[in-house]
């Protein structure tokens, strides 16, 4: 029942970077958004090459980073709204700054996103393109690096939340092919 406890804590833990980086790409498919939107990279190049690429935009980072500063809310809110939700929980969530937790969050994963579209664009590997396993793992370790700063986990809690996260995404990735979302399968 201990195992059960922690899968569903880190899985809630990290559902706001899961969150982020599933918005920043979604938020392109919002025909009202569509405006506004520029690469990060603004553009500029490196040996000839794009740094980040035109899919790596402001309006994913701006939809990505508040879509997890509203998760966190939620579950801030729920925390304290549920008493018996934070047994659950192996962090006293209502306690946690949701503003600060979410935007680490999101901004850690689409940080850890862009990261890798830079070695992507280096290695010409075309956007959208699969690259496994760096595509599942780039958010993951974005998230972890930014919310360790303000809530460090064990690394039994990382391990696991690498392990739930790694399952997760593939199978967001294949819904959103299915749903013709995304033109790759993985």
């Amino acid at each position: 029942m201990e195992i059960l406890k922690e899968l569903f804590f880190v899985f809630w833990f990290f559902a706001p970077a899961g969150l982020a980086n599933m918005m920043a790409f979604f938020s392109g498919k919002i025909p009202f958004l569509k405006p506004f939107t520029y690469p990060v990279d603004f553009f500029l190049k490196l040996n000839g090459k794009r740094i980040l690429g035109s899919h790596k935009t402001i309006r994913g980072f701006v939809v990505g980073i508040l879509s997890a500063i509203i998760c966190a809310c939620l579950q801030v809110f729920l925390a304290r709204q549920l008493p018996w939700l934070q047994s659950y929980l192996l962090v006293d969530y209502t306690h946690i700054d949701p503003i600060l937790l979410g935007g680490l969050a999101g901004f850690g994963a689409l940080v850890g996103d862009a990261i890798k579209s830079f070695f992507k664009r280096q290695a010409e590997i075309p956007p959208g393109k699969s690259w496994i396993p760096f595509d599942q793992l780039d958010f993951i370790i974005g998230g972890i690096v930014f919310t360790w700063f303000y809530l460090p986990l064990s690394l039994l809690d990382y391990f696991l939340l690498t392990v739930v996260w790694l399952v997760i995404h593939p199978a967001i990735s294949l819904t959103g092919y299915f749903l013709r979302l995304k033109k790759e399968r993985v």
